[in-house]
């Protein structure tokens, strides 16, 4: 009983309200007709027509394998595609290699071969590498000629085997380290 009244009473307010509004839309669309706001879809996509969901739901046209079928046509309806789209609704075996073409390059830009065909791009990205590569060697270059100080003279060989002398004759890390490896009886290393 109290929804047949709630429905009989929205029903009521409706038919009281509904000439008002039309009237004042009425009176707003004449008076305002330059700042009709348009389908924001197609001012971006023109008069390309919508035919599917698409890779993520976006009108949007893009050629890739492993999503073939765009939302949109890649070319906007011109008369003569509109003829040919009449066309293949009937016997597509009247139409000819230029019309299937045609019809064709009107969905899609690219064929699977065109999309699948090597680009070069991979020459431009070896170069970028390689001029990487030889930028980075200057810099070392003249990182070594102009930043660093040479070597001071305890790397050199001499000092070295010097310095490693020493540290046998001065026993150390007897326990793990450089004397526990050596033969103090013997004189060298042991095996």
């Amino acid at each position: 009983m109290a929804n047949h009244l709630v429905r009989y009473a929205a029903q009521q307010s409706k038919a009281r309200i509904s000439p008002i509004i039309s009237q004042v839309r009425s009176a707003h669309d004449h008076a305002h007709d330059h700042h009709e706001v348009g389908d924001p879809i197609k001012t971006i996509i023109g008069n390309r027509e919508v035919v599917g969901f698409g890779m993520n739901g976006q009108p949007n046209y893009i050629d890739r394998v492993d999503f073939p079928l765009p939302a949109i046509r890649y070319k906007e309806v011109t008369p003569d595609i509109q003829v040919l789209r009449e066309k293949e609704k009937g016997d597509w075996h009247k139409l000819t290699i230029e019309e299937k073409k045609a019809l064709y390059r009107a969905s899609f830009c690219q064929t699977f071969a065109e999309i699948k065909a090597p680009t070069g791009e991979w020459k431009s990205v070896v170069g970028f590498a390689l001029i990487g590569c030889s930028i980075a060697c200057w810099i070392y270059i003249w990182m070594k000629q102009y930043v660093y100080a040479p070597l001071p003279v305890t790397f050199s060989p001499e000092r070295q085997q010097a310095q490693l002398e020493r540290m046998i004759n001065m026993q150390i890390a007897p326990i793990e380290g450089l004397a526990s490896k050596y033969d103090y009886e013997k004189g060298r290393w042991k095996e």
